[in-house]
């Protein structure tokens, strides 16, 4: 359990690192707050729907918001 947690951790701190911040801060509701929720938890699904986008156009914002995909 502890290894997850540590992985999370680590995860969430590159996610938070590599974001675009100023591209995300200038993005409407409720895009803003679904990048930051990807940031925070790695979920595409779950930010997708916070958006009210279907996954692969929330994956293209994504993209111009740096966000990597850390599996």
């Amino acid at each position: 359990m502890e290894s997850y947690e540590e992985f999370e951790r680590e995860a969430r701190e590159l996610r938070r690192r590599s974001a675009d911040w100023e591209f995300i801060e200038r993005q409407p509701e409720p895009i803003r707050a679904a990048l930051k929720v990807l940031v925070e938890t790695g979920d595409l699904w779950l930010a997708a729907k916070v958006a009210g986008l279907p996954v692969d156009e929330f994956d293209e914002i994504r993209l111009k918001a740096k966000i990597p995909i850390v599996v």
